[in-house]
C-alpha cells in the first residue's frame, strides 16, 4: 500500500545512428624531451608563528566577538519578553471591556 512505484526507463524511439568505426592512427616516435630539472618543494602550509602579543589579540577578538553575540541575544529575548507581557496585558484589558458591554453598564 505504501511502496513506492518506481518509473520505468523510457524506451528510445525513432531511428538511432549506427556506431561509427574508428580507424586507428599510425604513432610516430618523437624525439624525447629532457626531463625537468628538480625543484625544491614547496611547503604546503604557511608557518605561523604565534607570539604572546598575537594570543593576546586573539584572545580580546574572541572575548570581544562573544559579548557582542550575548548582547545581542538578551536583547532579543527582552524584546520577546516585553512583547509578550504587553499582549497578555492587552488581552486582559479586552476581556474586561467585553464583559462590561455584556453586562451593559
Amino acid at each position: 500500500m505504501l511502496r513506492p512505484k518506481l518509473p520505468t526507463m523510457p524506451q528510445p524511439t525513432g531511428m538511432a545512428t549506427p556506431p561509427t568505426v574508428v580507424e586507428p592512427t599510425s604513432i610516430t616516435p618523437g624525439n624525447a624531451a629532457p626531463p625537468p630539472a628538480p625543484t625544491a618543494p614547496a611547503p604546503s602550509r604557511p608557518t605561523i608563528q604565534v607570539t604572546p602579543s598575537t594570543a593576546l589579540a586573539l584572545v580580546g577578538g574572541g572575548t570581544a566577538v562573544v559579548l557582542v553575540v550575548g548582547a545581542v541575544l538578551v536583547s532579543m529575548l527582552l524584546a520577546v519578553a516585553i512583547t509578550g507581557v504587553s499582549v497578555a496585558l492587552v488581552a486582559v484589558v479586552l476581556r474586561l471591556l467585553v464583559n462590561d458591554m455584556h453586562k451593559g453598564r
